[in-house]
């Protein structure tokens, strides 16, 4: 089905566009031919490579096939508005727009946006400061610097270099601690391993936590969870961890992905993450995905941190994948007396690798009781 879906964008192309052209019929056939293929080079990458999600190519042809990918779904995306438009002009006046004058400029606006959009993806994200008021949170623990890095996706297009530099400017903010909410990596242990080891390198007053995210179980995690362990990255499955400062604490919780029960292993349970906390204490939780917010914050959250969306990767389009996610998609919302935190990603996923109005970020979030003045 997925590859099904990747075809769409050609098809459409194909008869709004190519079918159109002024060429002899080979080269439109030819033409839509090479448009199948980047469309379906995942599905090539799995039968010549043995993957589809993860190609081991060299960096630079990742880019291309993704930014070529890229620039075939935005020019897919134009010709439907144009279709759209055009329909509303018809109807609306009788008359009828022209067709390839104005798809050509679109198919350069297309490209040029493309490249845009791979080099905002694969840039070092920005840190993003949010100020957070959190209700019942002890006073202790104002002004306390908490550190989100959401969908790093290590691969081939985010190697172990571009993870470095990460791990220095996220460092450079000397944070109190550090949260991964997920989908640090794809691919398999032995071709991965290097890129994320830098993550070692992390440092926080109060430690580094991890969650799970549903790309840790696409890539075998019961070759990836030793690998966590021997890289001492502690993973909060169900769990939590009590953070103290004098007589002062909150809890830090996290559940796993929901994609674990597909693979064998145990789903997100909150009740059980939050087994032996005291009724008044105030809960961050890290979960991947943020459509669990009315449910976590109905069982007494006080923060969501979450990611998985990358921010909708690209405005506009981000309203696709709005309603996958009961419509929290980037940024702050405020979820009854809990606030949830979706962070855009410091990475994402190589198939798509395009950032444009949805720029990737290192989340610092400075905590403050409701009580104080925040910024």
């Amino acid at each position: 089905m997925f590859f099904i879906w990747m075809l769409l964008p050609a098809l459409y192309i194909g008869s709004r566009f190519i079918w159109w052209l002024p060429l002899p019929p080979v080269l439109r056939l030819g033409l839509f031919l090479v448009l199948v293929g980047i469309c379906e080079f995942r599905f090539f990458s799995r039968w010549l490579w043995g993957g589809s999600f993860s190609p081991e190519w060299p960096r630079l042809v990742v880019m291309l096939a993704g930014g070529l990918f890229g620039a075939v779904v935005l020019f897919a995306s134009f010709l439907l508005l144009r279709d759209v438009l055009a329909l509303l002009v018809g109807l609306l006046t009788g008359k009828t727009l022209p067709a390839l004058p104005i798809m050509l400029p679109l198919l350069v606006l297309s490209v040029v946006l493309a490249v845009i959009g791979v080099w905002q993806a694969t840039r070092i994200p920005h840190v993003r400061t949010v100020h957070v008021e959190i209700p019942g949170l002890p006073p202790a623990f104002d002004g306390y610097r908490l550190v989100q890095l959401a969908d790093i996706h290590a691969t081939r297009l985010l190697p172990r270099k571009w993870v470095q530099q990460i791990v220095a400017k996220t460092n450079a903010l000397q944070p109190d601690l550090i949260a991964l909410t997920g989908d640090m990596s794809d691919g398999a242990v032995e071709d991965r391993l290097p890129d994320v080891e830098p993550l070692t390198q992390l440092r926080a007053a109060d430690g580094v936590y991890a969650i799970t995210g549903n790309h840790e179980y696409y890539f075998d995690y019961a070759s990836w969870a030793p690998a966590w362990q021997k890289l001492s990255i502690p993973f909060l499955t169900n769990q939590h961890v009590r953070i103290a400062r004098g007589d002062d604490s909150f809890v830090l919780a996290g559940v796993p992905d929901i994609a674990a029960r597909n693979y064998g292993f145990a789903g997100p349970d909150l009740k059980r993450a939050l087994e032996g906390t005291r009724p008044n204490d105030t809960v961050i939780l890290l979960d991947h995905r943020p459509g669990t917010a009315d449910d976590n914050a109905a069982a007494g959250v006080k923060l969501q941190l979450s990611g998985h969306t990358h921010g909708g990767m690209v405005l506009g389009l981000d309203q696709l994948v709005k309603p996958l996610n009961n419509g929290y998609i980037s940024g702050r919302y405020s979820v009854g007396p809990m606030t949830l935190y979706v962070s855009n990603g410091a990475g994402l996923w190589n198939g798509f690798p395009l950032r444009l109005g949805r720029p990737s970020e290192i989340t610092e979030l400075i905590l403050h009781p409701t009580t104080s003045t925040a910024r």
